[in-house]
């Protein structure tokens, strides 16, 4: 990217605007890479919360319907365990995934 911006500097003939436009076309496959990173660790991101939040929502009704505090936060914490153990497996694939895409990116 660095190299094709200089290139793009480097033309004597071309006009500002050609430049600028050069210089943009250069950055694009970084902009469209780092756009498919976030996305997928938003993605990622977005589903733990969600089963953070599920736990939250099951201690709470626990604690609403009488539960003991200390029994509710020991199921509170097995469940949030579980929620990152099951979503640590799911690296490898999203790993894979965003390989993937990045490497179709680049041709």
């Amino acid at each position: 990217m660095f190299r094709c911006s200089a290139d793009c500097c480097e033309n004597d003939m071309a006009t500002m605007q050609q430049v600028h436009h050069c210089i943009e076309r250069c950055h694009a496959p970084l902009a469209q890479a780092q756009a498919v990173v976030t996305k997928e660790l938003e993605r990622f991101q977005d589903r733990l919360a969600r089963c953070t939040m599920h736990c939250n929502d099951k201690a709470k009704d626990s604690l609403d319907s009488g539960s003991k505090e200390q029994q509710v936060k020991q199921q509170l914490e097995s469940c949030v365990t579980k929620c990152v153990d099951d979503h640590v497996h799911l690296i490898p694939s999203m790993t894979k995934k965003m390989k993937e895409t990045l490497a179709a990116i680049a041709q």
